[in-house]
Parts: C-alpha cells; sequence; structure tokens
C-alpha cells in the first residue's frame, strides 16, 4: 500500500445524496485501519464560514477553507471526506492542484441527479419555491451549477443502490492502492435499482443551500 493521503470530493446539487454517502463511507475506511474525517458544507459554515452568503465569492472561499482544512489533515495522514456542493469548476480545480501539490490523491465524485428528481424528495419544497422564483441563490436553479468534466466517479444517485455506490469508491481505492484491501458486504442489488426509501429519507435532510 502506498503511502499516500488521499480526498474524496463529493459535488453535487443539494439533495444529490452528498453527506449521506459520505458517512455511511466513513465507517468502512475506519474499518480498514484509516484515520477518516468528514468534512460537511452545511457544519463548516455553520462552525467556519459563519457570516458567509451566497455569492459566488462567498461560496468560493467556503470551498477554499474547506479545501484549506482538508490539506491540513491529509498532511498528517487523515483520510478526508468532503462533502460540499461546491458549485463552481474553478475553485474546484484549484483545491485539487492544492492538494495534489501536497502529494495527496483528489478523487473527484460527482453526485449526478436530475432536477425534477430532487424536487420529488426535497420535503421542504425548497426545489419546488425556487422553480417558481420564489428563491434567489439556489444552486442549480437560480444560481449556477458546473459539472466536473471528468470526474473520477460519477454517481447517479436516482438510479444506483446506495450500497453499491460505497463498493465502486472502495474499490476505487483499492486499485489505486490508497486503501488495503479487505472484506465488503456481497452486493445484492442491480446498478438500476432506486434509492431504498431509507436511503431517500436520509438525503431529504440534507438539502441545504451551500
Amino acid at each position: 500500500m502506498k503511502n499516500k493521503s488521499f480526498t474524496l470530493w463529493f459535488t453535487g446539487l443539494s439533495g444529490a445524496g452528498k453527506t449521506t454517502l459520505a458517512e455511511l463511507l466513513l465507517p468502512e475506511l475506519k474499518a480498514r485501519g484509516l484515520k477518516a474525517e468528514v468534512l460537511d458544507g452545511d457544519e463548516v459554515r455553520t462552525n467556519l464560514s459563519k457570516g458567509l452568503g451566497f455569492s459566488k465569492e462567498d461560496r468560493d472561499t467556503n470551498i477554499r477553507r474547506i479545501g484549506y482544512v482538508s490539506r491540513l489533515l491529509a498532511r498528517n495522514g487523515v483520510a478526508v471526506i468532503a462533502a460540499a456542493i461546491s458549485p463552481y469548476r474553478d475553485v474546484r480545480d484549484e483545491v485539487r492542484r492544492a492538494l495534489e501539490a501536497d502529494d495527496v490523491a483528489f478523487i473527484e465524485i460527482f453526485m449526478k441527479c436530475p432536477i425534477g428528481v430532487l424536487a420529488e424528495r426535497d420535503v421542504k419544497g425548497l426545489y419546488k419555491k425556487a422553480l417558481a422564483g420564489e428563491i434567489s441563490s439556489f444552486t442549480g436553479v437560480t444560481d449556477p451549477y458546473e459539472e466536473p468534466f471528468a470526474p473520477e466517479i460519477v454517481v447517479e444517485s436516482d438510479r444506483e443502490q446506495i450500497e453499491i455506490s460505497v463498493a465502486r469508491i472502495i474499490s476505487e481505492l483499492e486499485i489505486r492502492k490508497l486503501l488495503p484491501t479487505g472484506e465488503f458486504a456481497p452486493l445484492r442489488a442491480p446498478v438500476d435499482e432506486p434509492l431504498q426509501p431509507a436511503a431517500a429519507a436520509a438525503i431529504n435532510e440534507e438539502l441545504v443551500l451551500i
């Protein structure tokens, strides 16, 4: 196994499943003997970026802060799972370059999900309000979201069982020799089977504006 740290960078629209998948990955990484932490965009806004708004400048500042903390953790041998909308491609790429300059593997995971599905999942009704013009600065509707050109992994969360998504990410880390090999729970669901109700309910809890 290479002596190299890594950051899993989840990007995608609100409600696409970033935080849910990050929290499921965390115990698996720890079970393989790694020190690991989740940096959730909502928590960072509350604790490190309080007072920032939703202009491009403020959003970029929030993402740069997540990237900086990721670098500090990775330098100290911690596997980082960052989960934030991070809507702008140039800042995501800036974070990638900074981490890779420290010899930290940056693995971008694009959580892909159609707006229509996100609106259906959204029990808070934020997407419907944004689509109706009642909410400004809502990423993907009234504010832009720039999809990554070449993410290492694409997760179609409206089509893929969340257990399969976890297994695919773990497999990618093993292939890159960033994670010790180990047993993983057998997968029983086909790739195109939709998200189970419990997982969909969890995703509803992460609908935020960041």
